[in-house]
């Protein structure tokens, strides 16, 4: 059995500090072999920079995944040319840095990580599915255990990926809401799929955000600087148990861990 931990769209400080401090009780009780977080909004929120990412990879991470923000932070741009472990969305038009697939290998036993951007409500871009199912093809050349995370806003769009890639990945995870999804379940052609693992960051806020500052910009319509949440910190995310020779899924749970 392969064990994976994916963690959910990790919140500027608040969310780095409670993968520091809680991911040794997490890899304790799981023992995960592959662990996996979003990190597009570690820095302040909106984006990830170099020595960030290097904090989480100290912490166990294997792979940081990305979306829609993860060119915020301007220092990303070199670091994700030569950092394997810091993928981006694999739809990004040709000639876009960095790599969209990580290749995770442990005694032998290999795990393809992809990245793909949604469409729907988000800003043009190539088609996932299209990309998606050209990589996969790639992918499962090399290993039948893939893990999807895709990055989008429209659950519709994340559940058609799911059926679109059900049995053709051992995987497919939605990031990007903040707001975990309660329909994990193992597809009919053995995908594990959720909608969304959900945010680790500070709960005591609209998706991680100052909450004041969101009401006012919803009740006044005018600019508004959105800083980050301080207050409930809270790690989602998802437990997945794979068969290694299959790729199958077997499990996949997720979770909400408080200190």
């Amino acid at each position: 059995m392969l064990k994976i931990l994916f963690i959910g769209d990790i919140v500027g400080k608040p969310g780095r500090q409670i993968v520091q401090n809680s991911l040794p009780r997490l890899i304790e009780e799981f023992s995960p072999d592959l662990i996996m977080a979003n990190g597009e909004n570690a820095a302040g929120g909106n984006g990830l920079t170099p020595q960030i990412a290097e904090e989480l990879f100290a912490c166990g991470i294997h792979v940081l995944t990305g979306g829609n923000h993860i060119w915020k932070q301007r220092e990303i741009m070199e670091y994700i040319k030569r950092e394997p472990r810091v993928i981006r969305p694999a739809n990004y038009p040709e000639g876009v840095p960095g790599n969209y697939t990580y290749l995770w290998e442990k005694e032998g036993v290999k795990v393809a990580v992809l990245n793909l951007l949604g469409r729907v409500f988000m800003d043009p871009i190539d088609c996932p599915f299209k990309r998606g199912e050209r990589e996969v093809a790639l992918l499962s050349k090399i290993t039948p255990n893939i893990v999807v995370d895709f990055h989008a806003e429209a659950t519709s769009e994340k559940v058609a990926m799911g059926w679109f890639l059900d049995g053709k990945v051992s995987a497919v995870c939605g990031t990007h809401t903040h707001v975990q999804t309660a329909d994990e379940r193992i597809l009919p052609g053995g995908t594990a799929y959720i909608s969304d693992i959900g945010m680790t960051g500070a709960f005591d806020s609209v998706i991680g955000v100052d909450k004041e500052a969101v009401l006012t910009r919803f009740l006044t319509g005018l600019p508004v600087r959105f800083d980050v949440a301080k207050r409930d910190p809270k790690l989602c995310g998802v437990k997945i148990i794979i068969n290694e020779l299959s790729g199958k899924a077997i499990s996949i749970e997720r979770f909400q861990f408080s200190p």
